[in-house]
C-alpha cells in the first residue's frame, strides 16, 4: 500500500490532464461554457437566501448579512457532497480504463475531487464580491487560515471519496443512500443557521463528532464572524483525523484494487 501510495505523485501529470478533460467536458456544449462555474453558485445563493431569508421564521433574518453567512458555508458543502456524489460512480463509469493492467485505479477519485474543488474556487470571485459589498472586516491574519482550511477539507474529501467509490463497485447501493445521508449531514452543519444561536448550542456536543460542523465553522471565522481565528484547536485535531481517514480509506482502495476490473 505503501509503495501504491507513493507512487501518486508520479500520477500528478495523468492527474493534471484528466483534471482539465473533466473541466472541458463538463460544460461541453454548453452556451455559457466556464460561466456555469460563476452562475451556479450565485443561483444557489439567491434560492437559498430566499427560501431561508424571507420564508422561514425570522430566527434566520436575525443573522446579519444573512446571505455572505450562507454563502460562507455553501461553497464548501456543494464542494464536497458534489465530489462524494461522483465518487460513487466514478469507479463504474471509468471500467475500460481501470481494466488496463498500468491505471491506477485511485486517480479517477482524486480527479473528481480535484475537479469540483476548480469549481469551489472558480466561485470564489463570487464570494470576494459579496465580502466586498457588505464590507465585511477581514484582516489578513484571518485569510491566512483560509488556505489551511481547504487544505483539511480536502484531504478529508479525498478520504471519503476512495472509501465510497472502492466500496460503491460491489455495493450499489450506496449510491442511492448516499444522497439521503447528506440531506441529513447538511442540516446537522452550522450552513443555514449559526452554530451560535441558543438552540444549538445546547447539543454543541453532538455537533463536534461531525468534522464538516468545524469545516463549516471555519470558514465562517475565517471570512463572516469577527474577531480571531478560535476555532484553530478544532480544525487541527480534524485534519489530523482526516489523515487517518485518508490513509484508512486508501488501504480499503488497495485491499478492493484487484476486484474492480471484474466488478465492473
Amino acid at each position: 500500500m505503501l509503495h501504491n501510495l507513493a507512487q501518486l505523485v508520479r500520477y500528478r501529470g495523468l492527474i493534471q490532464s484528466l483534471v482539465a478533460r473533466e473541466l472541458k467536458a463538463r460544460y461541453r456544449g454548453s452556451v455559457l461554457g466556464f460561466f456555469w462555474s460563476f452562475v451556479n453558485p450565485l443561483l444557489l445563493l439567491l434560492v437559498y437566501s430566499f427560501v431561508f431569508g424571507f420564508i422561514l421564521p425570522p430566527d434566520f433574518r436575525d443573522i446579519p448579512n444573512y446571505s455572505l453567512f450562507m454563502f460562507c458555508g455553501i461553497l464548501p458543502w456543494t464542494w464536497f457532497t458534489s465530489s462524494l456524489l461522483e465518487s460513487t460512480g466514478v469507479l463504474i463509469s471509468g471500467g475500460n480504463l481501470i481494466k488496463k493492467v498500468l491505471f491506477p485505479a485511485e486517480v479517477l477519485p482524486i480527479v473528481t475531487v480535484l475537479a469540483n474543488m476548480a469549481h469551489f474556487a472558480f466561485g470564489l470571485p463570487i464570494l470576494a464580491l459579496f465580502l466586498l459589498y457588505f464590507r465585511a472586516p477581514i484582516t489578513p491574519v484571518d485569510l491566512l487560515w483560509f488556505p489551511v482550511t481547504m487544505a483539511v477539507q480536502l484531504i478529508f474529501t479525498l478520504g471519503c471519496a476512495l472509501l465510497l467509490s472502492a466500496l460503491t463497485v460491489h455495493f450499489r447501493d450506496i449510491r442511492d443512500l448516499l444522497g439521503h445521508l447528506l440531506t441529513i449531514w447538511f442540516f446537522a452543519t452550522p450552513i443555514i443557521y449559526s452554530y451560535k444561536m441558543d438552540n444549538v448550542a445546547g447539543y454543541i456536543g453532538y455537533f463536534n463528532w461531525n468534522p464538516m460542523f468545524h469545516i463549516a465553522v471555519s470558514y465562517q471565522e475565517v471570512l463572516f464572524f469577527h474577531g480571531p481565528f478560535g476555532h484553530l484547536r478544532w480544525l487541527l485535531a480534524i485534519g489530523a483525523v482526516s489523515v487517518v481517514l485518508f490513509v484508512a480509506a486508501y488501504w480499503v482502495f488497495d485491499r478492493l484494487r484487484d476486484s474492480f476490473s471484474e466488478a465492473v
